[in-house]
């Protein structure tokens, strides 16, 4: 995430740059990324996000997920581990929700496995309950990735219009 932040601030300095429209945009860790940059968005270097089957809350994730491996082994663990792991205790999006401040497109699939569209139902929630401009944009017939034609020119005609519109 520094490295994100350092490459923005660095990029910024450049004059072809518009400032005042930066967006952090991802998919998977990437839209877990998004989703921390939200709560960490000092000195509103981001006037947007899109996070696309991002993990808000690492707790929930964690015994929803498909890839248990994965979990322990980035996570260290369970949740419920004691003493608690310090990836629950200061990593988890959904702790920084409290800072969220910028408007924000969700996507995610109902078929995600990988990461259970809960998450993003959570941070669509958080953002409403926060009245941040926010959408969400829901696949019934997708998993972690956008595979169908058609649902491919929504998701492109939808992310392109929310940078538009934000």
């Amino acid at each position: 995430i520094r490295d994100y932040i350092a490459a923005i601030d660095s990029i910024s300095k450049r004059t072809y740059v518009d400032t005042a429209r930066i967006a952090a945009v991802g998919a998977s860790y990437g839209g877990y990324s998004v989703y921390w940059l939200a709560g960490h968005n000092q000195n509103h270097r981001f006037k947007s996000f899109i996070a696309h089957c991002g993990l808000l809350n690492l707790e929930s994730w964690y015994s929803m997920t498909d890839q248990t491996f994965f979990a322990n082994h980035e996570l260290g663990g369970a949740y419920w581990k004691e003493p608690k792991l310090k990836s629950y205790r200061e990593f988890s999006p959904h702790l920084f929700v409290k800072n969220w401040d910028t408007p924000i497109l969700v996507i995610h699939g109902e078929k995600d496995f990988r990461v259970p569209v809960s998450e993003g139902m959570q941070a669509f929630g958080a953002a409403q309950l926060k009245a941040i401009k926010s959408r969400f944009l829901y696949f019934p017939d997708e998993g972690h990735w956008v595979l169908k034609p058609q649902n491919s020119l929504v998701w492109h005609r939808e992310f392109y219009r929310w940078l538009n519109e934000t």
